[in-house]
């Protein structure tokens, strides 16, 4: 979930599902190339019990006897879907307070329901936690879609399905909130997992996977799963579900041929994107457009987001390759369905998408590939004689944003440690009917694009300064205009009368 003004970045990443020697891992970050060596030779399934350390080369299974990361622990502790957001259960004070909250890379608060909601069943009662610490603080976050205030606070946490230990976590108190919470979300606050330059109020709120990184000293590594590929937003069935994976990746997740991209800068995961192609048809765009102002890896979007001239674009584009014509504009803009009987599917209708992303080397990219299982979404049986979609792409004015409707086809590995996102062909869901709704591939020469495709963006500590910048200049434009009107300076007219008309604070006001 972006804030309004920002984007999201990932990294992917793909190995063998049984174990392959050697896997490439990255993550958001610089990029790094590093080696994680699944070797014959080591006893995988004893070694995932056990917590992970960094050799220093890269992502390996370490003999800590501890037992702080346990991965197969971890697999499966998701619920939910692209719809309506993929979440965790924590258990929050003391004693524990059990909610739900959605997973989120393209934020770094951690913050839960402290008041009543309509949409929420229960919600954070600071005053039965006898761990609970205000901080005096108040804070508050706005996102693409919406906002909520509340106070900040410090308490314990531990995850039923996570690491073991307890962890001293930041926490904010929400108190109030607009389209935040929604009809039909089974979640009561937000895990923001970015880094710390968009922490509200400010950066010395320290995020919560950097609190569990250093209390509990697992590797600055988590990897993503979800699993809700072209589920119905508003089935009532049992979530899908997934995976997040505290400290590195589990191998049985994931399987395929590893390829990692740099991220950016350490804000949001923000990530390089070459080209895009529609089918076979490459959007033929200076590669500046797919990243203006940035482009992320979001998992708290559902759609997949894209700047409004490469939306167009696309749109176009399949509009010119589809064997149906004669879409609705409704359709393309979200605010329409598309509907066939009962049993029918409209695949065969519509192209493949493909984002073309850096690699670690920089002269050469590779390519993620989604069907259109993915981002026709599948929302309801309207009256039980049809199927109806939805358009899992939309514009956006501040950003390409790779979320849900992306992400869910690939198992997803900050490698936070060396800047750097691993996309891997995902195990578990994205199949359908034995065909795989995912593809990666690589490398391709990326020598007909701009060294450096990265749009311009203007960072927050830029935005601050700005924003003082522009204070000051009207704070001296109200002084001097108060003086103006504490000793007025008249001038006379032709005739030698001073007049109301010929006073320049009057013109101004007017």
């Amino acid at each position: 979930m972006a804030y309004s003004t920002s984007v999201s970045i990932w990294a992917l990443a793909l190995s063998l599902c049984l174990g392959v020697s050697k896997c490439y891992f990255s993550i958001p970050m610089k990029i790094y190339p590093g080696k994680y060596n699944f070797s014959s030779a080591v006893d995988v399934a004893p070694a995932r019990k056990v917590a992970l350390t960094s050799d220093g080369n890269g992502l390996s299974l370490a003999s800590d006897p501890t037992g702080t990361v346990n991965f197969l622990d971890m697999v499966n502790n998701l619920q939910g879907d692209s719809g309506r957001g993929y979440y965790i259960e924590m258990s929050i004070g003391t004693p524990g307070q059990k909610l739900n909250i959605l997973v989120d890379t393209g934020s770094s608060n951690f913050a839960v329901a402290a008041a009543p909601h309509p949409f929420i069943t229960h919600y954070f009662n600071t005053a039965l936690s006898d761990s609970y610490v205000s901080t005096g603080r108040t804070v508050g976050v706005r996102y693409t879609q919406g906002t909520w205030e509340g106070e900040l606070g410090v308490d314990r946490i531990s995850l039923p399905n996570g690491p073991n230990g307890t962890i001293i976590i930041n926490i904010a108190a929400i108190l109030s909130s607009d389209g935040f919470f929604l009809p039909g979300i089974n979640w009561q606050g937000i895990l923001g997992l970015a880094y710390p330059m968009l922490a509200r109020p400010d950066s010395s709120v320290e995020p919560f996977f950097n609190s569990v990184v250093q209390q509990l000293g697992i590797p600055d590594i988590f990897s993503l799963q979800m699993c809700g590929a072209g589920l119905s937003a508003s089935s009532t069935s049992d979530p899908a579900g997934g995976s997040l994976i505290m400290g590195g990746a589990e191998p049985s997740l994931y399987r395929g041929t590893v390829w990692y991209t740099p991220i950016l800068e350490e804000w949001y995961y923000q990530v390089e994107v070459l080209k895009l192609e529609v089918g076979e048809q490459n959007l033929d765009l200076d590669c500046r457009e797919y990243n203006m102002d940035k482009a992320i890896v979001d998992s708290g979007t559902t759609l997949l987001r894209l700047p409004v001239n490469v939306f167009n674009a696309v749109v176009e584009a399949i509009t010119r390759s589809s064997l149906i014509q004669d879409f609705s504009s409704g359709f393309w803009d979200g605010t329409k369905l598309a509907c066939w009987m009962k049993g029918e599917t409209p695949w065969r209708f519509f192209p493949k998408l493909s984002i073309y992303l850096r690699a670690t080397n920089t002269s050469q990219s590779f390519r993620i590939t989604i069907l259109p299982q993915m981002y026709l979404q599948t929302i309801t049986d309207v009256d039980g004689t049809l199927d109806c979609f939805r358009f899992g792409v939309s514009s956006s004015a501040n950003g390409l944003v790779i979320g849900a409707t992306v992400m869910e086809g690939f198992y997803v590995v900050f490698d936070r440690a060396r800047r750097c996102v691993d996309p891997f062909i995902l195990c578990c869901p994205a199949v359908s009917g034995g065909v795989a709704l995912s593809e990666i591939a690589g490398p391709f020469s990326a020598a007909d694009v701009a060294a450096d495709c990265s749009g311009w963006t203007v960072r927050e500590p830029l935005l601050w300064v700005i924003s003082y910048t522009l204070m000051a200049v009207c704070g001296m434009v109200l002084v001097i205009l108060l003086l103006l009107l504490i000793l007025p300076c008249r001038r006379r007219s032709r005739s030698g009368e001073i007049t109301d008309e010929s006073s320049l604070v009057r013109h101004r006001i007017k």
